[in-house]
């Protein structure tokens, strides 16, 4: 199996929900795992980078489409597929990075911290409410999310079943520059965050691939 990393530091505060909140405390709690570390879904960032990819695709080249097309199927795999078309690539779930996570959890199981502590030295409380059309705000929509602070380091392990072609990588490389927010509110300013693509040695390749994307749709 041949592995990449997906690298990412978040430049705004950003909201990674599980879908669920705590009563009289937060309305949309973010998702952590059990040490209290915030993470984002894999399925979650998988979509993510595949919109991405449907609007790097739908502004390549027609001569040029079909070439990108192939790389995106192996890369995603086919919308309903069957076995015989699963993606080449899986996408982990994107978290702190190992070595934070290890000693986060070596102090957890020694005592030395609780997972609460843990999640609210990371994240905090912010606190918002709908608006109308003319900007009032509506009565008994105040929500409480929490969100994980800007500056906060994540990465995601990307595992590929075969060895992905130059063409693959290119284009994931392209999808990753272009991968910019994730979590909900990122239309609203929340998630902006900037991400890069390693190898399995932790050496930065997005910008060494992305230059084979760029001169593969140059016409």
């Amino acid at each position: 199996m041949t592995k990449y990393v997906l690298r990412f530091v978040l430049e705004s505060d950003a909201t990674f929900g599980r879908g669920d909140g705590v009563a009289g405390v937060v309305d949309v709690e973010a998702q952590h795992d059990e040490c209290g570390c915030p993470l984002l879904g894999g399925r979650s960032l998988k979509g993510l980078l595949v919109g991405e990819c449907a609007e790097i695709l739908a502004a390549v080249p027609d001569s040029v489409k079909p070439r990108w097309q192939a790389a995106a199927h192996r890369l995603f795999g086919r919308p309903g597929s069957g076995l015989e078309d699963n993606a080449l690539m899986a996408v982990g779930d994107a978290r702190l990075p190992d070595d934070l996570r290890a000693a986060i959890r070596q102090d957890v199981e020694n005592g030395n911290l609780k997972p609460q502590e843990v999640l609210e030295s990371i994240t905090t409380l912010r606190r918002q409410t709908a608006m109308d059309d003319i900007g009032v705000p509506l009565e008994h929509t105040l929500r409480t999310v929490r969100v994980v602070l800007r500056g906060t380091p994540f990465q995601a392990h990307l595992d590929f079943s075969a060895a992905p072609s130059q063409d693959d990588l290119a284009l994931l490389a392209a999808c990753v520059k272009a991968f910019r927010r994730a979590g909900t509110g990122r239309n609203r300013g929340r998630g902006r965050l900037k991400a890069e693509l390693l190898d399995s040695s932790g050496r930065p390749i997005t910008e060494q691939y992305f230059r084979v994307f760029r001169e593969g749709v140059l016409v």
